[in-house]
Order: structure tokens, then C-alpha cells, then sequence
């Protein structure tokens, strides 16, 4: 099981799907509450349609990673994860190599806030639900999580997390539900990203609107172009799988025609 020790008292769990390593490597980063497991079988389908290799972990306090220390955190606590803990990953995994990063929720966030920094290796960014904003969607939709967590209805979360569980869902919802929260907003550095952008969105999903769509399109600097799907919600790759890997496949084509261009 490999794992990637990021200081004295942490490891984080990851895997290497094969592929061609001359291509960028896909990057996946998981949902607020996922891990590399609850992506299924996606990751490799994707690295399998496209010929790229990829990368798939969990986050500090995910899954088969270290736990966080406590469910208490800052409104600062995803660019953490964009600023601190993916360079290390990305440094020590894959040096030196180019990626693309197909980010989840959370994920598609922390793929916004790192593309901002313009690396020279980052050569394209797919997002899935993300969050530029906290928007009114977002509020009923941790409370309506929250709620079903205290009848019990969201124990299958321990399958992926074990004892680490409880202090993971107080951490992403009682974050998110805080007052002080509530203000969060990334779309000041939107304007940062200038490498080409998927982002896609259920016209159903529980968690934003589709405004979030609208605002990283309008926002970035790059080309950005946006797939809201009808009849689907937060994890348009499950619900649609076959609709995504047609449209992230496409887009991640084009990307490395591109780079093979003289």
C-alpha cells in the first residue's frame, strides 16, 4: 500500500494508475467527504479512454491517510490543501512530470486555488461541482447532510474513513455551516488561472448553483468552457459516467494535441 510520508507524524495514502507516462498525468482530487476509494472505478476508466497515467490520494485526514488532529478548521483550510499539501504530493509522486488536475467538489476547489499559482507543469484543470463561493444551495444542502448524519443515514461514510469518520464530518460541516464561514469566496483569483478549464456541474446538484458554473467561465483568464447536465446532481461521475468520460476525455485530447504541437 504505498504511502507518502509529508512530515514526522503524517502519511498519505495514494495510487499510480498506469498509462502512457510521455502524456500529463491525471491528478484526481476528492470530494469533502470521498477518498480514493469513492471515486470507484472512474479514475482508471478516465486514465484508460485518454492513454494517461494518474494519481489518485487522500487528503490529510481521509480514508487510508493520517487523521486531522481535530474537526476544528480555519477559512483557510482548502487552500491548505491547494498551497501545501498538493505541491508535496505532486513533488514527491511525480516530479518533474506535467498533469492535469480533475478535481471533485472540495477537489475542484483546491484545483481552482493551486492553478492560481500558475505552475509551469499544470497544463489543464477539470472541475466537478466546485466551489468558488458559499451560495445559498450549499447551506440547505450541509444542513439536509447534517440532519441525515444524526438519524444515522450516513454511517456507509465509515467503510471509507473507519474511526476517522465522525471528526471528518464535523470538520466539512460544521466548516461550512459556521457564521464566520459563510463568507468565504475564491473568485478573486480566478482571473490567476490561464491554462484551459472543463468545469461541470448537475443541474440538480444539492450542494451550488449553477452560478458557480457561470462565475469560474467568466472569471478565469483561460479557456474555460462549462457542461451542466440535466437529471443529475453532486457526483455527475457516477450519475452520468459515461457522459463524463465522453466530455473530460475530449477536453483532455485537445489539451495534449496541444502540447505535442511544435
Amino acid at each position: 500500500m504505498p504511502n507518502l510520508k509529508i512530515d514526522q507524524n503524517h502519511r498519505l495514502h495514494y495510487q499510480l494508475i498506469k498509462g502512457n507516462t510521455v502524456l500529463p498525468f491525471l491528478v484526481y482530487l476528492h470530494e469533502g467527504l470521498g477518498s480514493t476509494a469513492m471515486w470507484g472505478d472512474f479514475p482508471e476508466a478516465l486514465c484508460a479512454a485518454t492513454g494517461c497515467p494518474g494519481l489518485v490520494y487522500d487528503r490529510l485526514g481521509y480514508g487510508k491517510s493520517s487523521p486531522l488532529k481535530n474537526h476544528k478548521r480555519t477559512v483557510h483550510y482548502l487552500h491548505e490543501y491547494a498551497l501545501q499539501e498538493l505541491p508535496k504530493v505532486l513533488e514527491k509522486v511525480i516530479p518533474e512530470k506535467p498533469f492535469i488536475l480533475v478535481g471533485h467538489s472540495d477537489g475542484g476547489s483546491i484545483s481552482l486555488i493551486f492553478g492560481a499559482e500558475r505552475p509551469s507543469l499544470l497544463k489543464g484543470i477539470i472541475t466537478e461541482a466546485a466551489h468558488v463561493c458559499v451560495d445559498h444551495e450549499t447551506i440547505v444542502g450541509i444542513e439536509i447532510a447534517t440532519k441525515a448524519w444524526a438519524k444515522g443515514k450516513l454511517r456507509g461514510l465509515v467503510k471509507y474513513h473507519g474511526d476517522k469518520t465522525e471528526t471528518l464530518f464535523r470538520a466539512w460541516s460544521e466548516t461550512w455551516l459556521s457564521k464566520w464561514f459563510k463568507h468565504w469566496n475564491i473568485e478573486y483569483l480566478l482571473p490567476s488561472i490561464d491554462v484551459p478549464i472543463l468545469i461541470i456541474q448537475g443541474a440538480k446538484d444539492q450542494y451550488g448553483s449553477t452560478e458557480q458554473v457561470t462565475s469560474i467561465i467568466s472569471k478565469t483568464s483561460g479557456h474555460a468552457h462549462g457542461e451542466i447536465l440535466d437529471n443529475c446532481s453532486h457526483v455527475p461521475h457516477v450519475e452520468a459516467q459515461a457522459v463524463v468520460l465522453a466530455i473530460m476525455s475530449d477536453f483532455i485530447a485537445k489539451i495534449n494535441q496541444d502540447l505535442q504541437k511544435p
